[in-house]
């Protein structure tokens, strides 16, 4: 199989191509990412090695750039690629609007005209909005974004049923809970409580603290991703979770103590505006349709996601002070070389 991969440099992307090879070694994995800051293409340094991975740097709203790509001889797209970070969102929503629903609209255009046999677009829980206590989404739960990002997101949804409902495209849409993991960017909350106790900063709580996610471990994610790709009903939705939302404090003290770290370095901070209280997905169909259930448990993946931290203080010293950008350069501009050509 080869497959179109956007938005490959970046936290879940990169860990799902190279679980791709791990699982899949002779498929041929094309990244496309227009390398913003949350593009990091040193998470993808083993797989560089490869010929069966190539790289692409461009913008997934470059109609022409993505119709040259999916002509040579995409089966399947695997569609990550959008901007993320809520708060960013919430102090300037152009680009996520640009990116997120321009961008799925300009790939989506293009995959039908050229038949492209198989496309995965990636989403968000954070379309359903805030539940309830007790509330699980399914994926009939009518859509209630409250942030920028959020709704961009569900727009770009709802782009995504369009043209399975009015061109029979074959499109399937995965809503994932919060993602940990290896090669997050240091802005997201696990990461940053990780290198900021390290570092022996504060640790930036917002509000009471009591504010649910659903945490998944990112290699669960990427195993949902590959049987979604491989046996997912065209046109459905799959809710990805653990399916035992935890309040950001409890997962904040967890993280101290596997650190050894006290509480002290807490420091609570005004809560963000429109912030989600609670997010909770039901993940029964996934689980009925494909088989798949989450094999990490959140203990578990806290302390691996800590020794990664803890083992990586190279890269999170790169992340954090922009060094990272210098590897485009380095490796792919200074030496001349393109890597879109297999």
């Amino acid at each position: 199989m080869r497959l179109l991969v956007t938005g490959g440099a970046g936290f879940i992307g990169s860990n799902f191509i190279r679980f791709l090879f791990r699982l899949h070694p002779d498929y041929r994995v094309l990244n496309l990412d227009k390398l913003t800051y949350a593009g990091n293409l040193a998470n993808l340094s083993e797989a560089e090695t490869s010929p069966n991975y190539s790289f692409q740097k461009g913008d997934i709203c470059d109609a022409g750039l993505v119709e040259r790509l999916m002509r040579t001889g995409i089966d399947a797209v695997v569609h990550f690629a959008a901007e993320s970070h809520v708060d960013r969102s919430i102090a300037g929503a152009r680009a996520f609007i640009e990116t997120n629903v321009l961008g799925t609209y300009t790939l989506l255009d293009a995959a039908r005209r050229l038949k492209i046999p198989r496309f995965v677009h990636v989403s968000t829980d954070e379309v359903y909005g805030s539940m309830a206590p007790g509330e699980s989404a399914t994926e009939q739960t009518p859509l209630a974004p409250n942030s920028p990002y959020g709704s961009s997101k569900a727009a770009s949804d709802l782009v995504v049923r369009s043209f399975w409902k009015t061109f029979q495209f074959p499109a399937i849409i995965t809503r994932a809970s919060n993602n940990y993991g290896p090669h997050q960017f240091p802005e997201k909350l696990i990461p940053l409580m990780i290198t900021n106790a390290l570092e022996g900063k504060k640790l930036p709580v917002y509000g009471d603290g009591m504010n649910e996610r659903d945490w998944i471990y990112v290699e669960d994610h990427c195993r949902a991703i590959d049987r979604v790709l491989h046996d997912g009903r065209p046109g459905e939705i799959y809710n990805i979770g653990s399916g035992k939302p935890s309040p950001n404090l409890e997962i904040v003290r967890r993280l101290l103590q596997i650190l050894g770290k006290s509480d002290d370095l807490i420091e609570f901070v005004a809560d963000r505006p429109g912030h989600d209280r609670r997010y909770a997905l039901a993940t029964g169909k996934i689980t009925s349709e494909l088989g798949w259930e989450p094999e990490v448990d959140l203990a578990t993946g806290l302390v691996k996601t800590v020794e990664w931290y803890r083992d990586h203080s190279d890269w999170v010293q790169k992340a954090k002070s922009g060094e990272y950008r210098e590897y485009y350069d380095r490796f792919y501009v200074n030496r001349g070389t393109s890597l879109s050509q297999i």
